[in-house]
């Protein structure tokens, strides 16, 4: 049966109330694959996916029954399965935001792993990655659009020793087919002629075997695969689900790369899980600007029930207005992924009447790792109650930044750690399980936090963004939440600038709302003023045309912390 939230949580009690059913009885799908088929069966013709062809919401989309994703992702895998991939071989994927995305994801873990693959990496991390993986597939999209896919994947595919077939994914409305080189094929072309009832390869698919490779920390160094199993993925959805109170009428826009945990887990499978209606908001996504230009329209176009973004999104949301758009049927805005501050939550809720829900997840947790529902109004850092069957602790840390065996007391500072059925099953490279984890298996976060008498988590950072000043450990994030306030800021961010004799001081770099104007001696002194600890007193503010992020939204400290250590802060 496809999943269905029990009763509305709302505090810690409602989740030991969930634990009372043992999870094997609460959870009995084994893989995505099972989520998927009951889907099917049980809303058959309701619509899954709507994939928008643009940001205008008078345009037709493309919309996909549940019956016939299914029947995508049998003929995708009998597709790989005809290929010589099995359930230890890797399906590399380098697309867009499209349905046929949907088809790769889960086909893919039908199959053998899927590798979803951030398309605007280098061509040299691509090939690290493929070839860590092993990838013997390839899904490319047929059209370089900004992010030059097909190109790069024209020129990887003889650097990966293992990769064997190249699958083109023709761009929606492709009038004419290119002659494609050897090893390379048609995708839509080929699945046609797989079976579409049932798996060819009559795999039974157990909760242990790999679904996928997610890769983390791409942006600061060499990237990491970290691997999910298909119980780590499940038990994802249905906590979300659980914890959301997610329904089939829910309809949620995902503008989430698919690359990411965040789009692929809670953003998708979570909503396909329980047959709500998944929107794909054109092949660029959320960062596509006609599409946050016309956000509230589309809202109220498709009737959309959640608002889910980063809180760089959120941001950009809130610069556009309602212009008489209709939003009534919103009834959850959550984000993550990043800490949002007071002023954007009570920004979004005075305009638009939405509190915003923060959650914590990571790659390392299939996506989720705590989650405020619906009926919980909790104040901006706080990321919600831990998940039913997981186990949480805020332990003290060494003087390397390490974690000790010794719990804080409530409300009081530490180091995140979880056990959790979603937990994933460890790095490719064992080397690199090694800080990973502790001795007894606790996934060590690097995030900081605390819990509230309510049995609530905050999070005050990561233990790598603290600045150290002369000995002093500073939080940027109460440096942040400071400059934050300022009505002309938009975006602000604190990192440690190198000093001699300090070893570092707190700067920090901002962007502007669209119109505003202030001098950086004056947002210097508005923060100085409210930031109480002198040492985390900033030395200076910079203002920068654009914040550096990445493609999921976050902002990108490393490059905020190259320009301060090049003297490009206003020092």
């Amino acid at each position: 049966m496809a999943f269905y939230p029990t009763f509305a949580v709302l505090n810690q009690g409602d989740v030991r109330r969930l634990e009372e059913t043992a999870l094997d009885q609460a959870l009995t799908e084994r893989s995505t694959y099972d989520i998927f088929c009951h889907s099917a069966r049980t809303f058959g013709e309701k619509t899954a996916l709507t994939f928008l062809r643009s940001a205008d919401p008078e345009q037709a989309p493309i919309r996909w029954s549940y019956a016939e994703l299914l029947a995508g992702i049998h003929q995708t895998a009998n597709l790989l399965h005809r290929l010589g991939v099995r359930a230890d071989d890797a399906i590399a994927v380098l697309l867009p935001g499209c349905l046929d995305y949907h088809l790769a994801l889960w086909g893919g873990e039908a199959a053998g792993i899927v590798q979803p693959l951030n398309p605007l990496l280098s061509e040299e991390k691509l090939v690290a990655l493929m070839t860590a993986g092993r990838a013997k597939v390839l899904f490319a999209w047929g059209a370089d659009d900004d992010a030059g896919i097909w190109s790069k994947a024209m020129r990887i595919r003889t650097q990966v020793p293992t990769l064997q077939t190249v699958l083109r994914v023709a761009p929606i409305d492709e009038a004419v087919a290119p002659v494609l080189p050897a090893g390379v094929l048609e995708f839509s072309q080929q699945r046609g002629l797989q079976a579409s009832d049932r798996l060819i390869s009559q795999r039974a698919i157990a909760p242990a075997d790999i679904a996928a490779y997610f890769h983390t920390g791409g942006t600061t160094g060499a990237p990491k695969l970290a691997r999910h199993s298909h119980g780590a993925q499940v038990f994802t959805a249905w906590v979300c689900v659980q914890m959301q109170g997610t329904l089939p009428t829910d309809v949620v826009i995902n503008g989430y790369p698919l690359f990411h945990v965040a789009g692929v887990l809670p953003g998708a499978l979570t909503s396909l899980a329980a047959g709500s209606e998944v929107v794909i908001p054109t092949s660029a996504l959320f960062r596509n600007r006609e599409v946050l230009a016309n956000y509230w329209r589309l809202v109220e176009r498709y009737r959309a029930t959640v608002v889910s973004a980063v809180p760089t999104v959120l941001a950009a949301l809130a610069n556009v207005p309602l212009a008489g758009s209709d939003i009534s049927t919103l009834r959850y805005c959550r984000t993550g992924a990043a800490p949002m501050s007071p002023e954007l939550g009570r920004r979004f809720e005075a305009l638009f009447g939405l509190h915003v829900h923060e959650s914590l997840g990571m790659t390392e947790m299939a996506g989720i790792s705590t989650i405020t529902p619906p009926g919980l109004v909790a104040p901006a850092g706080c990321v919600g109650l831990r998940l039913p069957h997981t186990r949480l602790r805020i332990v003290a840390l060494d003087p390397h930044g390490d974690p000790l065996d010794r719990d804080m007391p409530c409300g009081e500072q530490g180091m995140v750690i979880f056990k959790s059925p979603n937990l994933f099953s460890g790095f490719v490279d064992p080397q690199d399980n090694a800080r990973a984890f502790t001795a007894d298996g606790w996934l060590v976060t690097g995030d900081l936090g605390w819990l509230d008498g309510e049995g609530r988590l905050h999070i005050s950072g990561r233990s790598k963004d603290l600045i150290i000043r002369s000995g002093h450990n500073i939080d940027p994030k109460m440096i942040e939440d400071a400059m934050a306030a300022h009505p002309a800021v938009q975006h602000c961010a604190a990192v440690g600038a190198p000093d001699a004799y300090a070893g570092e001081l707190p700067v920090v770099f901002v962007t502007l709302l669209p119109g505003a104007v202030a001098s950086e001696s004056e947002l210097l002194a508005f923060v100085r003023e409210r930031v109480d600890e002198p040492p985390a007193r900033p030395r200076c503010v910079t203002v920068l045309p654009t914040m550096p992020m990445t493609l999921v939204g976050k902002i990108y400290k490393p490059e905020l912390r190259q320009l301060a250590a090049k003297g490009e802060s206003s020092i």
